[in-house]
């Protein structure tokens, strides 16, 4: 499971500054200003749990518990609805999708949560 992580992480990661430069190249002449900053937070968003995604499988190597497979599993959740949903609404204006964003950004922080708790749990 840690090296699936770390696996999907550098993935994440990949896609995360792709699209960054896609929107930040790519983008600029399409998108209203509002929409453009909007997938750029989606962007960012991905960019920063890829990077968590590597550490919890890292830190996963060694503490085998639940709470940071929770938190990995969490994460991958928090992009997928989080950034994607950004990604959709930016690129084309569905609005309703906003109601997903919110459970995205809650995935986002109980991956947090579960981390702390696996790391707690797992000190010598």
């Amino acid at each position: 499971m840690p090296r699936l992580l770390c696996l999907l992480g550098a993935v994440f990661g990949l896609l995360g500054v792709a699209l960054g430069a896609f929107g930040a190249h790519g983008l600029k002449a399409v998108l209203a200003d509002e929409m453009l900053e909007t997938f750029e937070t989606g962007a960012r968003y991905q960019m920063y749990h890829a990077l968590a995604l590597i550490t919890v499988g890292w830190i996963g190597r060694t503490a085998r518990g639940s709470w940071v497979s929770w938190a990995g599993w969490s994460f991958v959740a928090g992009i997928l609805l989080f950034s994607g949903s950004l990604y959709v609404l930016a690129l084309t204006g569905i609005r309703s999708l906003g109601a997903v964003t919110p459970v995205g950004g809650l995935a986002f922080i109980v991956g947090w949560v579960a981390f702390a708790i696996g790391l707690w749990k797992e000190r010598p």
